[in-house]
């Protein structure tokens, strides 16, 4: 059987962790037989492609020895650049202020589709403020959110 999302994540954020970076999280698709395995890091000084072939090597390593996918996969290790996607509630909390896209699993008041000021997060719902209206996201219904890159 293979690995989920979150034994995969168990396995990788160590190595990441070692390796001096912070582990900003990953995304597991499969699409007709072969997957994809993209494994975000962070670093107060930035992300070096170095850094990524660094991170690369190590979890690759790893990935060999426990074989937790059991398809062909890609591996694809990058920073979560300037539209970086949210794994987790501190991230959001982390980069309130900014802009940003949420798609909810099921709709919410009619809708699953949000964007807006990320206003904060308060108890465990992101707060999303579009124009007037504010809304108070639960974080287990979202599906996806990254920021919205802003140029001046």
């Amino acid at each position: 059987m293979a690995a989920s999302t979150a034994q995969i994540q168990e396995l990788i954020s160590p190595i990441v962790i070692d390796l001096g970076f912070e582990f900003w999280g990953l995304e597991y698709q499969t699409q007709s037989g072969a997957a994809l395995l993209r494994v975000f890091i962070e670093s107060p000084d930035g992300i070096s492609v170095d850094d990524c072939a660094k991170v690369s090597r190590e979890v690759s390593l790893l990935l060999d020895v426990e074989d937790p996918i059991r398809s062909e996969y890609r591996l694809e290790v990058s920073s979560p650049g300037m539209s970086r996607p949210f794994f987790t509630l501190d991230q959001y909390s982390r980069y309130s202020g900014f802009f940003v896209k949420i798609k909810l699993r099921f709709a919410f008041e009619g809708r699953r589709q949000f964007k807006g000021l990320l206003a904060g997060v308060e108890n465990d719902e992101v707060l999303i403020r579009d124009g007037e209206d504010e809304y108070s996201l639960p974080f287990e219904a979202i599906d996806k959110g990254s920021m919205i890159p802003q140029f001046e």
